[in-house]
């Protein structure tokens, strides 16, 4: 199933060629103010499914506070009238300095589901990003953590800076988790994005799922392996240690945000002098959001240069432009999972498989779409949430 052939796709694309037509009869050069959109208090009701034991939600806050309470409630709430029971949500109000909680609090999050203190969740999902995560690595027993998640079918969700625990998951507990949204950063959004709501349904409730990259490639890849990875800065902060997986034939995904290109090839030659970018089978990068940045010094080394750099190194096929990384649009998919990565028409699909997933006959997720928008505009309102 692709986001192509979705019924919510057709619908949003219709509006859109709607909206457009309504746009060029007004016959206006101007350029459209973008329209502020005020959340309105989200009152739970009955979910139209019976709550289920099957489905709760564990909140994790492992890096970076939140400050604004109605943009959590908003989540929450969605997340409950989606058929979702709720639990540690206490923790999405937590602050410690510049963290979601002291870091006692933070471990115990997930040190409380290690040891059995707490029901093993189906779902932990991450509050937002920013940075702490790496101060709890030492202090959680991942392979108790990891046994726990695997008998439950857990799907942890999160990016950015919570993909040092996921990593950390993936090399000592030997369990997969998702790239996705987040409670704070999606689904506390005034309005979410339907795309990113819809790729979390898919992506979560089917056993299977093809995601396609419509970008032009340099080369024809096929390759099949594990799709690892996350933020750039995460990993090469971990290169070395324990907390690294240590993966021959996989497949590394990569993302960061508000880097330099010099910054960003930095980063990657440490994971190459680590060994690590050598012993893959691909290198997929995903949404960078480099628009114009160029270096200060010569404005021909850009993101391009950098990757031509970094494909000629390491000797394996880079692929670019996989919807995900700090933006509005992302795509929800697993990370320690295996796909098979093949060339199409100048762009290439991946498709992923064996990994966890949610019941959606025991969920009301549809309720997480937005309502359609009424007001077109041609201006992108990008969110602070998408930040981390």
């Amino acid at each position: 199933m692709t986001w192509k052939t979705s019924r919510r796709n057709l619908l949003r694309t219709s509006a859109a060629v709607a909206g457009a037509g309504l746009l060029q009869a007004c016959g206006s050069s101007s350029q459209p103010k973008p329209v502020a959109t005020k959340a309105r208090p989200l009152v739970p009701k009955k979910p139209a499914v019976a709550r289920s034991g099957d489905n709760v939600i564990r909140i994790i806050a492992s890096s970076g506070f939140a400050n604004d309470s109605n943009r959590i409630e908003l989540g929450l709430n969605r997340l409950y009238n989606a058929g979702f029971t709720i639990t540690n949500q206490q923790a999405s109000y937590r602050r410690y300095q510049r963290f979601a909680g002291s870091d006692a609090e933070r471990i115990a999050d997930f040190q409380d589901v290690a040891t059995g203190s707490v029901q093993t969740p189906k779902m932990l999902l991450g509050l937002r990003g920013g940075y702490g995560a790496v101060r709890m690595l030492p202090h959680i027993d991942w392979q108790r953590l990891g046994a726990r998640m695997r008998e439950r079918g857990t799907l942890f969700l999160g990016f950015s800076d919570v993909c040092a625990l996921q990593l950390a998951l993936l090399a000592q507990g030997n369990m997969q988790s998702f790239a996705g949204p987040m409670l704070y950063s999606e689904f506390g959004k005034p309005v979410p994005s339907v795309y990113t709501i819809d790729s979390f349904i898919r992506g979560t409730t089917n056993p299977q799922n093809v995601v396609n990259v419509n970008a032009l490639q340099r080369r024809e890849v096929n390759v099949e392996g594990v799709f690892w990875g996350g933020n750039l800065s995460v990993l090469a902060s971990l290169a070395g240690s324990p907390y690294m997986p240590d993966i021959s034939g996989g497949i590394l995904f990569l993302e960061d945000v508000g880097e330099q290109p010099y910054r960003i090839e930095r980063m990657l030659q440490t994971l190459h002098l680590a060994g690590i970018l050598s012993k893959q089978k691909a290198i997929v990068f995903g949404d960078f959001r480099m628009g114009g940045v160029r270096d200060v010094y010569d404005s021909s080394y850009d993101f391009g240069a950098v990757l031509n750099t970094i494909q000629r190194v390491a000797k394996v096929p880079v692929l670019t432009g996989f919807p995900f990384g700090h933006i509005t649009n992302k795509t929800t998919f697993p990370l320690g999972g295996r796909a098979k990565i093949t060339s199409n028409g100048g762009g290439y699909q991946v498709a992923f498989s064996d990994y966890p997933t949610l019941s959606a006959s025991s969920l009301n997720l549809d309720s997480l779409l937005p309502p359609p928008i009424e007001t077109f505009t041609t201006t992108v309102i990008e969110d602070s949430g998408d930040l981390e």
